[in-house]
C-alpha cells in the first residue's frame, strides 16, 4: 500500500491520465458533511458485501476522516488480491486544512 499526504494526492490527481477510484469508507453522515469531489461512499462495514463491485486491477484511492480505518481497509483489500492501493494519510481532515480549505471540518 502507497500512502500519500493530501497535497501529493492532489498533485497526483492533477498529472494522472487515468484517474483512480476515490474511495470513501466513512459513514454516510460523514460523507454530508464533506468528502472530495469525485470520491464514491463505500462505509467501512460494507466492504466484505460489496467487494465484487470493485475491481482488483483498478487503482483505488482509499479515504476516511483521518488515515486510520482507510489503511485497514487497504490492507484487507491487498489481502483480497488488490494491488494498486494507495491510503490519504490524514484523511478528509488533512485534505480539508491542506488542499481544500473551503471544505467543512467536524
Amino acid at each position: 500500500m502507497q500512502q500519500f499526504s493530501p497535497a501529493e494526492l492532489r498533485n497526483y490527481l492533477e498529472q494522472a491520465t487515468i484517474q483512480p477510484l476515490l474511495l470513501d469508507v466513512r459513514e454516510p453522515w460523514e460523507f454530508d458533511i464533506c468528502a472530495i469531489k469525485g470520491s464514491q461512499l463505500l462505509p467501512m462495514a460494507e466492504i466484505t458485501s460489496k467487494l465484487d463491485t470493485l475491481n482488483p486491477e483498478q487503482e483505488i484511492v482509499v479515504i476516511c476522516h483521518h488515515g486510520i480505518r482507510s489503511a485497514h481497509v487497504c490492507r484487507y483489500l491487498e489481502h483480497q488480491g488488490f494491488t494498486k492501493m494507495i491510503n490519504l494519510a490524514g484523511g478528509v481532515d488533512g485534505w480539508a486544512r491542506d488542499v481544500d480549505l473551503n471544505m467543512s471540518v467536524y
